[in-house]
């Protein structure tokens, strides 16, 4: 009994840490606008008050974190909002 308990707790942090790890920035990544499908952005915009609440598409305000130098390489992409 015990160490199916502490398998489920170390299978938990593993799976908390790897789903943390995706949202929160790092040194090494960039927002970018204007490339994040409706509901996959990573924060808030102007228009929505959460992550992963986008509507639309390649909305101008919305971003996701993706390498550097990888956002203006992407079509649509950009490092800014876009108007």
């Amino acid at each position: 009994m015990k160490t199916t308990v502490l398998v489920a707790s170390a299978l938990a942090t593993v799976l908390s840490m790897s789903v943390g790890s995706g949202v929160a920035p790092a040194a090494d990544n960039e927002k970018c606008y204007g490339i994040a499908k409706a509901g996959k952005n990573d924060c808030q915009t102007a228009t929505h008050s959460c992550a992963g609440t986008s509507t639309t598409d390649a909305d101008a305000a919305s971003w996701i974190y993706v390498p550097t130098g990888t956002c203006q390489k992407l079509a649509g992409g950009s490092l800014q909002p876009k108007a």
